[in-house]
C-alpha cells in the first residue's frame, strides 16, 4: 500500500456514502435438482433484468462451490430481500439469499 491517505479524506469520502443492500446468493441443497438448467436460466434472465432496470447496481456471478454470486442492489435491504425472496432458484431451493444493508460511494466502479 503506497498512497497515504490523510484523515479528511476519509471524512469527504465518508460523506458521500449512500446506501445499497448487498445480496450473497449461496448454493442450497437442490442446486441440482430436475430442471435445474431451466430455472437457473429463468434466475439469470431476472437478474439480468434488474440490472438492466437499475435495481442492481453491480452484479457478480461467483465461480464456487458455495457462493454462486453477489449483487450490490440500490433498494433498501428489507425490499431487497423480499424482491431476491421471490427468485426462481431460491423458491425452488436451488439458491439461498442474505441481505445486508451497506454503504457505497458514488462513482465507484468496477474497472473496464
Amino acid at each position: 500500500m503506497s498512497t497515504v491517505v490523510t484523515d479528511e479524506q476519509i471524512q469527504a469520502l465518508a460523506a458521500t456514502a449512500k446506501p445499497f443492500s448487498l445480496a450473497i446468493l449461496q448454493w442450497g441443497p437442490n442446486r441440482t435438482m430436475d430442471g435445474a438448467d431451466a430455472i437457473e436460466l429463468e434466475h439469470q434472465r431476472r437478474m439480468v433484468s434488474l440490472r438492466a432496470d437499475g435495481v442492481i447496481a453491480v452484479l457478480c456471478p461467483v465461480a464456487s462451490d458455495t457462493v454462486c454470486g453477489v449483487a450490490v442492489m440500490t433498494l433498501p435491504a428489507e425490499e431487497a430481500a423480499e424482491l431476491m425472496a421471490g427468485d426462481p432458484c431460491v423458491r425452488a431451493g436451488m439458491m439461498t439469499c442474505d441481505v445486508h444493508p451497506c454503504h457505497g460511494f458514488p462513482g465507484d466502479a468496477l474497472p473496464a
